[in-house]
C-alpha cells in the first residue's frame, strides 16, 4: 500500500552511565558513519522492525552489538522527536538510561568507549547532550527513593561503597550512621555469608552485601 505521508526515522539511544574517578560518567562511542562520522555520541541505532519485538529488545541488541554488554539494568527515559534534531529528516529517539559498574564496563567490553562527566558531556551530535542531562536528573531524582543507585556497583559491595555511590548520584554527603540505619530499617540488603573484603581504610575485613531483590522504591528519602 502506498503511504501518503513520510515515515519518521525511529532510533533508540542509550545513556550508559557508570562511576568513574568519583563522578557519574556517561559512555560514548564514536559514530562510524555520517552524519557526524567520527564524533562521540550516545550508543544507539535504528529500530529493526524485522527482529526487534519492542523497543527494549532494540536496547538489548544494540548494547550487545555496539558495547559488548548484556544483562544490564535499563529503564526508559522519554522520547525526543522533532523535524530538526537529525539532518536526515524528521526523527524520533526512544531514549533509555542504563547503569553498569565500572569494573564490568572495562572488563566486559573491548569497544572503544569514551567516558565523560554526565554533568558536562560536552557538545554532542543530534540532541544527545540534552538526553544525557535529562538522564542524569532522572537518576538523581529516582535515586533518592530507590535502590537504583546500587546498579552502578558490582553485585557484591561494601556498605561504604554503597553510601559513596548514593552520594555521587545525589550530589550530597550523607551521614554515615543515618545511612546505615536506613538501610537496616528498609531491609534492602543481605550479607554475603562467608565472604569479607580487606579495604585500605578498615582495620578488619569488611562485610559484603548484595541487594535482596530487583530495584525497588521505598516510601522515604534515603
Amino acid at each position: 500500500m502506498q503511504l501518503d505521508y513520510e515515515r519518521p526515522i525511529v532510533t533508540v539511544d542509550i545513556v550508559l552511565m557508570t562511576i568513574f574517578e568519583g563522578a557519574l560518567a556517561v559512555a560514548l562511542l564514536a559514530r562510524d558513519k555520517e552524519p557526524f562520522k567520527g564524533r562521540p555520541a550516545l550508543i544507539g541505532g535504528y529500530v529493526h522492525t524485522d527482529e526487534d519485538s519492542d523497543a527494549e529488545a532494540a536496547v538489548r541488541r544494540i548494547l550487545k552489538a555496539k558495547a559488548g554488554l548484556e544483562g544490564l539494568f535499563f529503564e526508559q527515559l522519554c522520547s525526543f522527536g522533532s523535524h530538526d534534531r537529525d539532518p536526515r529528516g524528521w526523527s524520533v529517539s526512544i531514549a533509555y538510561f542504563a547503569l553498569v559498574s565500572h569494573g564490568l564496563l572495562t572488563e566486559g567490553t573491548d569497544k572503544n568507549l569514551l567516558l565523560r562527566p554526565a554533568s558536562a558531556p560536552g557538545e554532542l551530535p543530534f540532541d544527545h547532550e540534552r538526553i544525557v542531562l535529562a538522564a542524569r536528573e532522572r537518576l538523581r531524582g529516582k535515586g533518592a527513593y530507590s535502590t537504583i543507585a546500587a546498579r552502578l556497583l558490582p553485585d557484591v559491595f561494601t556498605m561504604s561503597e554503597l553510601q559513596g555511590t548514593y552520594e555521587t548520584v545525589l550530589g550530597e554527603t550523607l551521614d554515615q550512621s543515618a545511612f546505615r540505619r536506613k538501610m537496616k530499617d528498609l531491609d534492602l540488603l543481605e550479607e554475603v555469608e562467608g565472604e569479607k573484603r580487606q579495604t585500605l581504610v578498615a582495620r578488619r575485613p569488611t562485610t559484603l552485601y548484595r541487594l535482596k531483590a530487583a530495584p525497588s522504591v521505598f516510601d522515604r528519602r534515603i
